[in-house]
């Protein structure tokens, strides 16, 4: 059996975690450790998350290898369809009928503030690493949740921020009507008005909207200088393909995602989303530490060398995370495990340097990317070109702003 941390991705963050161990302080139920992956297997995320998400998270299983003391781990699945009542309904059976001990990833963010009400004072932990809202460091703070990857603050504030800097003053949203998107619209929008721009206005469409020919029309004929597409998954691709159509950028407006992923970006193809300025947390090929992990993901069954997304990568280091805090503490309650998570500080394989704080935030250095044209692409997915960096304490919420009652 191989100890905890000698895997090829099992340094660093996990490899600290479980360095910190102390005495015993709780039993794992059960006997094993089960991680549930609860996303979007069949909708509009099922690239960016969907089963990747999942062998993502068995890969973290397999570098953790029992953490040196022959711990059992199960990884389970289930789609929550894009509704809190269906996801609020998995993680409630999970809880009280199969032994489920952590859940992990849960992209949407309306689930996953369901579930984070369902799992909040449990014994389960919630590693929310591609849910975005964040109300979950803030006012719905939780002692069971730790949040990792992107959020609505950092993806709002830090986009807004860079593309200001670069001569956009001037914005046009179009929004996803539901929690994720209504989120970042407001923070950006707080940012853009506190430092000298102006929204000049803002459409709003359903989740999993296939026409945004009037919401575009709308953007380009406000003139601004940049159009904010805060949503995700198809609802980005199907917005970018259609502004593409428009000429929308060959007008000399900038378009800007704010969430998007590598996957996404396969999907439109580098014709459609060249120009497209994004915020990332993780690019496969940003080093070559980044790039052994997508290689590994890539050859992963039913990947068919496909990249991982920001959220997969999360996923992997998540879980990892999370498994080799219950081998530090010999227990798989919450109440043990989350606080044994918030004592690390340093380096994180995938993530870089690399902070998880007492409420609940996993702060690291964020990206802001911008397509490369067809011709400057020279092997498979390689889409992004490096336009900043952000260091972890200026793209996250300070701490003693999100009103979170964990935080003394």
């Amino acid at each position: 059996m191989r100890g905890f941390g000698v895997g090829r991705f099992g340094i660093g963050l996990a490899l600290a975690l479980a360095c910190a161990a102390g005495s015993a302080r709780a039993e794992i139920s059960d006997n094993v450790v089960r991680v549930g992956v609860l996303n979007d297997i069949s909708g509009i995320f099922q690239d960016t998350n969907g089963m990747g998400s999942v062998e993502a998270a068995r890969m973290a299983a397999e570098d953790f290898g029992g953490g040196g003391k022959g711990i059992k781990v199960e990884i389970v699945y289930a789609d929550h369809q894009n509704k809190a009542d269906v996801g609020s309904a998995i993680a409630r059976k999970w809880l009280d009928v199969e032994g489920v001990d952590a859940i992990v990833d849960v992209p949407n963010s309306a689930v996953g503030l369901a579930i984070n009400t369902v799992l909040r004072d449990s014994r389960m932990t919630f590693l929310a690493s591609s849910t975005a809202s964040s109300d979950l460091t803030g006012k719905a703070c939780s002692p069971n949740t730790i949040q990792w990857v992107n959020d609505a603050w950092a993806t709002g504030n830090t986009t807004a921020a860079a593309m200001m800097q670069r001569g956009g003053k001037d914005w046009y949203f179009v929004t996803v009507d539901y929690a994720l998107g209504k989120g970042i619209e407001a923070e950006a929008t707080n940012y853009i008005e506190k430092h000298g721009g102006k929204v000049l206005g803002s459409s709003k469409h359903p989740l999993g909207t296939s026409d945004f020919a009037s919401f575009l029309l709308q953007a380009q004929n406000s003139k601004a200088k940049v159009i904010g597409l805060a949503n995700a998954g198809g609802d980005t691709i199907n917005a970018v393909k259609q502004a593409a159509e428009f000429g929308i950028q060959e007008g000399g407006q900038t378009m800007v995602a704010f969430l998007l992923f590598v996957n996404d970006v396969h999907g439109m193809g580098l014709k459609v989303a060249q120009g497209l300025q994004l915020l990332e947390a993780f690019y496969w090929d940003m080093n070559d530490d980044t790039r052994a992990f997508a290689k590994r993901f890539a050859a992963r069954p039913g990947m068919n060398g496909k990249m991982p997304s920001g959220n997969q990568a999360g996923v992997y280091a998540s879980t990892l995370a999370y498994l080799n805090a219950v081998a530090a503490t010999g227990g798989d309650d919450a109440k043990v495990v989350v606080p044994q998570m918030k004592t690390f500080k340093g380096k994180d394989k995938l993530f870089g340097e690399t902070t998880i704080r007492q409420d609940g935030r996993v702060i690291h250095p964020m990206y802001l990317f911008e397509v490369k044209k067809p011709e400057e692409s020279k092997y498979p997915y390689d889409y992004y070109k490096l336009i900043a960096t952000i260091p972890a304490e200026q793209a996250f919420r300070p701490l003693a702003d999100g009103g979170c009652s964990l935080v003394k």
